[in-house]
């Protein structure tokens, strides 16, 4: 499921640094993420992409935390190519791999018409945690764009489970728009990155990230459910957590990840 990638894509690498990023790299599209217009992007060594400066936090910012900059993270971690592995990345305006981000865009879409213009595929190959050189995690973060539309995709390889904080995510700066792969938080679970999906392609995650559709927010959705364990609701930190959990569901079963969940709550009251 990976993109073409490495010396034979032609892929500029980033140095072998701890907790190191790329220069600045010059978009040659510009890449809409809900809303905002970006032209320059970084890729970090640490398992993320960033547009308004480079970043070296290896410690990811969990349940949608106030961000001073949007953030698309396949994998943020403590990772350390300075040890062995390749950070790289490859922007496209034209060839097969537009072709195959186009039929990959519209399958996984099918409710649009959708023709890419412009691909950008970073790869984090084979690069160990922090401390752990015998460890080994690979996986992709692919931004797709043309015309309105903007899609991220994330591929996972082998991933190896570890200690250090773990979270796959995309997060805004006001965290009105986010997504937290299910399990990414569980250390223990990382490793089966490589077999879930929302798209039924194990190992890859689809998102459209562009700013939507404002008709998106005029609709209401009722949903009843009941909780596994209890939680006290009345503590605002609680409530954050089932929301985002809710959120994920429904974003997993085809809703645009722009929603909006709100709790409302009820008294009943005896007859």
């Amino acid at each position: 499921i990976f993109y073409p990638f490495g010396s034979a894509a032609g892929d500029t690498r980033n140095a072998a640094v701890d907790d190191g990023s790329s220069s600045v790299i010059p978009l040659l599209s510009p890449f809409l993420f809900f809303g905002r217009r970006y032209q320059q992007i970084y890729v970090n060594n640490n398992g993320h992409l960033t547009f308004n400066q480079a970043s070296s936090q290896y410690v990811p910012d969990f349940f949608a935390a106030n961000r001073s900059q949007d953030i698309i993270a396949g994998l943020w971690t403590d990772l350390d190519n300075h040890a062995r592995g390749v950070i790289s990345y490859h922007q496209y305006t034209n060839g097969s791999v537009l072709t195959r981000a186009t039929l990959d865009i519209n399958s996984h879409f099918p409710n649009l018409t959708f023709n890419a213009s412009w691909v950008f595929v970073a790869t984090w190959d084979k690069v160990p945690y922090y401390n752990l050189t015998n460890t080994e995690t690979s996986f992709q973060v692919v931004l797709i764009s043309g015309s309105i539309f903007s899609f991220i995709l994330m591929n996972y390889g082998d991933i190896a489970v570890t200690r250090l904080p773990v979270e796959a995510v995309y997060n805004t700066v006001n965290s009105f728009d986010y997504f937290v792969i299910p399990g990414s938080i569980n250390r223990s679970f990382i490793s089966n990155l490589k077999n879930s999906s929302n798209v039924n392609v194990p190992g890859r995650w689809a998102f459209r990230v562009d700013s939507g559709t404002k008709s998106n927010k005029e609709n209401i959705i009722g949903l009843q459910g009941k909780l596994s364990s209890f939680l006290d609701l009345t503590d605002s930190g609680n409530i954050q957590i089932v929301l985002q959990q809710i959120k994920q569901k429904l974003v997993k079963n085809g809703l645009p990840s722009s929603i909006e969940l709100k709790l409302r709550y009820l008294q009943k009251i005896k007859p």
